[in-house]
């Protein structure tokens, strides 16, 4: 049950402290470290929450499918680098929640069917995945997270048309999004960093470099499109929602760039790489070839799940 409203002075004070214990895990390219009054969106979403004396809820966007390039994960199913991130974002609600009784929930936004297409990974591969790892938030007792995907919006409909319904009605116009990477340095760097990715991702291009540079650079465009198609769509469902993303976000943006694990490119993420157990004990995440140079594989429940140093 809600707890009654609090006085606007605890309002704010109460919605400073959560967002000062996310702070720490901000993914940005920005050097300088920032406070949270630096985040007013942030803070007047998170104030929303506390003054009814709800649970704070946020949308993460991601999750969406491993890569397809197995020199890069281990396969097509999450390993242990998902499961550390499931139980890092868990225990980051738990935290909230020692600050403010009602706590907070994590919504897995799985994206994958949204441009599987795109990326070039099976429909099966991805509803695979989004599978799995409901099956390791019960499996972990992992309370405070859910995952929702295209099947929550559009039931059983064939993926290819799902696709097409998210882009006829939320999808930007290409020439406007042409445009605005052309004057907006974020828009950018999001368009270079996906191109990149599109061109690390692939595994079986037998054409030149410079060719395969040009098709990811007019396929990274269409996965923005989707991208924001999505966002707009959860917005919809999850209009009040405390919006996370998995990309680098500058300080003040709306959305709030968090960081899953330790890795040395602020782009990395669990489904573009494999997990890395230091001898210090630490995590770090990095591509499978990187890994495999490093330290023995260790398996799970009979699946590769992650490597540890030698």
């Amino acid at each position: 049950m809600p707890l009654t409203t609090t006085s606007p002075t605890r309002t704010t004070s109460i919605s400073a402290a959560i967002l000062n214990l996310l702070l720490p895990w901000h993914r940005t390219t920005d050097r300088a470290p920032a406070t949270a009054q630096e985040f007013p969106h942030q803070l007047r979403r998170i104030a929303d929450f506390v003054r009814q004396g709800a649970p704070v809820v946020f949308t993460l966007p991601g999750f969406p499918c491993k890569s397809p390039n197995p020199a890069k994960v281990l396969g097509h199913l999450p390993d242990r680098g998902e499961r550390l991130s499931l139980s890092f974002l868990n225990a980051l609600c738990g935290d909230i929640e020692r600050v403010y009784p009602p706590g907070a929930q994590v919504i897995i936004c799985s994206d994958g069917h949204v441009f599987g297409d795109l990326i070039h990974v099976s429909d099966t591969h991805i509803d695979a995945y989004a599978d799995e790892l409901r099956i390791q938030i019960g499996r972990l007792s992992l309370s405070r997270l859910s995952v929702f995907d295209l099947r929550d919006v559009l039931g059983d409909l064939p993926h290819a048309i799902k696709r097409a319904h998210v882009q006829a009605r939320h999808a930007p116009a290409l020439n406007a999004l042409r445009a605005e990477i052309r004057t907006d340095a974020q828009a950018l760097a999001l368009y270079r960093g996906i191109t990149r990715f599109l061109v690390e991702d692939t595994a079986d291009w037998t054409g030149t470099r410079s060719a395969l540079q040009r098709v990811c650079r007019q396929r990274a465009y269409g996965v923005i499109q989707r991208s924001r198609a999505w966002g707009d769509l959860i917005a919809e469902h999850h209009p009040h929602a405390v919006r996370l993303s998995i990309h680098p976000q500058p300080v003040g943006a709306p959305k709030f760039g968090i960081r899953l694990l330790d890795a040395p490119d602020a782009w990395t993420t669990p489904w573009h790489s494999v997990a890395l157990r230091r001898r210090d004990l630490s995590w770090s995440l990095m591509p499978r070839h990187t890994a495999q140079r490093l330290g023995h594989l260790v398996e799970r429940g009979g699946r590769p799940s992650h490597y540890e140093e030698r």
